[in-house]
């Protein structure tokens, strides 16, 4: 599951470049919403990665 959490970027900015696409928006004034999909998964990646390394520690 943690391997595969680098997908998860990808994905939500290959959807964000369609929608862009669809509705006839440049990439620079989508530049934004590239940002916020970076800054949501590197939290969620430290969020998970936490939980990961928390539940590793109780149980040994």
């Amino acid at each position: 599951m943690i391997a595969r959490l680098f997908l998860i970027p990808m994905l939500l900015c290959l959807l964000w470049f369609v929608y862009l696409q669809i509705n006839g928006f440049s990439l620079k004034q989508g530049q934004q919403g590239f940002i916020y999909i970076l800054v949501f998964s590197a939290g969620l990646l430290g969020v998970m990665s936490l939980l990961l390394w928390l539940t590793n520690t109780q149980s040994m």
